[in-house]
């Protein structure tokens, strides 16, 4: 298996794609979907556009659906949801499909929707993430951080970091497909008893803090606390792994 590591979509190959593309938006959307997977939605399907939302969602009654936008940190307005876990629960999503569309971890998604496998991966999940790896043994894997409107951020790259140091059945020197993986394992190694405060350091941490959305820092710094695999079923619609 050969792991490569991506700090946003717009860093990966145009001209192929892998056997098993993962995508990562620990703040928050990729929590968001196992959360909401975890809570009993029959799915979640992705967009990176409003409207396009708002219009596909139309045909779903509104006791089968939930809409959740995502600008800038705030909920978009006409929509159920923003994009925090903890909106998730089983009371407000169990039987529907949340409909969703977020600054950037949809972006990273539609990029990589046409690899053999696509996957989404945050910090909650990461065993679930490894466990499936593990198993299928993949023989190329993109993970691909969803980064802050196209640049790097540290919560994605240190989750891409936890994969990949849990992935040690051959040596890194097999395993590694580019330098990234060695530079996120270096962000893994040192932050990985403190992951609460590297979201604190990281500039959508920041963002997020500012909005006062202190316990959504806390719930996405967890390490492997849902055992859910969000796993695409069609292109932009994911479901929970069985």
């Amino acid at each position: 298996m050969k792991v490569f590591i991506f700090h946003t979509p717009e860093l990966t190959p145009t001209d192929h794609v892998p056997d098993c593309a993962i995508a990562v938006d620990v703040l928050r959307a990729t929590t968001t979907m196992a959360t909401a997977l975890a809570s009993g939605a029959e799915a979640v399907q992705v967009f990176s556009s409003i409207d396009e939302l708002m219009q596909v969602s139309e045909q779903w009654t509104p006791d089968k659906r939930l809409r959740a936008g995502e600008r800038g940190g705030a909920t978009v307005p006409g929509c159920d949801l923003g994009n925090s876990p903890l909106d998730c629960t089983p009371e407000v999503v169990n039987g529907r499909r949340l409909f969703i569309s977020t600054t950037n971890g949809t972006r990273c998604l539609e990029r990589i929707q046409g690899a053999g496998t696509v996957l989404t991966a945050a910090l909650v999940n990461r065993e679930a993430v490894v466990n499936y790896l593990s198993s299928h043994k993949p023989e190329t894997v993109w993970i691909v951080g969803s980064g802050w409107e196209g640049s790097f951020s540290l919560e994605d790259t240190v989750c891409a970091g936890a994969i990949a140091h849990s992935l040690n059945s051959q040596s890194l020197e097999e395993m590694a497909g580019n330098d990234e993986v060695f530079g996120a394992l270096a962000l893994y190694a040192q932050w990985q008893g403190n992951l609460l405060e590297l979201m604190h350091h990281a500039s959508h941490g920041q963002r997020l803090l500012r909005l006062e959305c202190f316990d959504d820092l806390k719930y996405c710094a967890q390490l492997d606390s849902l055992n859910i695999l969000p796993i695409q079923r069609e292109p932009g619609v994911l479901v929970k792994k069985d």
